[in-house]
């Protein structure tokens, strides 16, 4: 398995923050999963093909023990590019689930399966198949007699404030941070303490590709209690001043840089965001720049 998967997996294993997910997103905030019943779950499974056998594994999937009676198990499965076979995929983790309780002869008490799809893409919804019938060509005749299958996809970056608000755990900053990627606005973060630092920054640079967020954390060392989204910005934005300090950014050449900036944005070179990592300053110094008029010759 790849570092990226790793990385990304590892804030949602947190019992706190896996029932938080689905208390919102399935139970509409009521606190139906609590922490405490949930145990991991066995990810990987077993399938034989062309005489042999591979192994397929689930990004994150625990038990939830609700009473003594009902187990259910959960599995989440993040996305940042649609994936058109996606319905193959559930269908098959799901199944293999079903396959284990038929063999497990310790299973007293049989339980459904259920699969979240977590899209954190930003520039469109999900639009790749929902239904295991959309992934293939099926003749009218036989479409009666051919079972269908859907998966739920939720496009975190769509979700409304109301709905954002709801999170209790570290989720609710990773659902914020990509609602303000998609509305394209600066992040300023927020004064709600960071419970999972390491596993929340990792995962944040690891869905956005980003790892200046995971190696400035390093270099501050803030693996500390009492660290917040918001201070954690403020740090990055010091940093980049510092650094702008130690480079020898007098006046003269910021007032080059404001030229350049204003160039750049009356070409329509790109976004503040693009123009920001051209001339390696933070999003917010750039826009100070920009506001600054080069001189009249």
């Amino acid at each position: 398995m790849g570092e990226k998967d790793i990385t990304e997996k590892h804030l949602e294993a947190f019992n706190d923050v896996f029932a938080d997910i689905v208390n919102v997103l399935l139970f509409k905030g009521n606190q139906l999963m609590k922490e405490q019943d949930l145990e991991a779950a066995a990810k990987d499974t077993m399938f034989k093909a062309d005489g042999k056998l591979h192994q397929q594994e689930r990004d994150v999937s625990k038990f939830w023990k609700n009473g003594e009676v009902r187990i259910s198990i959960l599995g989440f499965e993040n996305q940042t590019i649609q994936d058109m076979d996606m319905p193959l995929r559930v269908i098959s983790y799901d199944g293999a689930s079903y396959k284990q309780q038929l063999l497990d002869k310790k299973v007293k008490q049989r339980y459904p399966v259920a699969t979240l799809v977590l899209y954190f893409g930003t520039k469109h919804k999900w639009t790749a198949p929902k239904h295991l019938l959309n992934c293939f060509t099926v003749p009218e005749e036989l479409k009666p007699f051919v079972n269908d299958y859907k998966i739920n996809v939720f496009n975190i970056a769509w979700l409304s404030d109301e709905t954002i608000d709801m999170f209790q755990s570290d989720f609710k900053i990773v659902a914020k941070y990509f609602q303000t990627l998609r509305l394209k606005k600066d992040y300023e973060g927020s004064n709600e303490e960071i419970r999972h630092v390491d596993a929340l920054l990792k995962m944040l640079s690891a869905l956005t590709g980003d790892k200046a967020i995971e190696e400035i954390y390093n270099e501050c060392n803030i693996n500390k209690g009492g660290v917040t989204m918001g201070g954690f910005v403020e740090t990055i934005m010091n940093k980049g001043r510092d650094e702008g300090r130690k480079e020898g950014l007098n006046e003269g050449v910021l007032a080059g840089k404001a030229e350049v900036i204003n160039n750049l944005i009356e070409s329509k070179a790109g976004s503040l965001e693009q123009i920001a990592a051209w001339v390696k300053l933070p999003v917010k110094e750039v826009k100070k720049l920009a506001a600054k008029k080069p001189a009249q010759a």
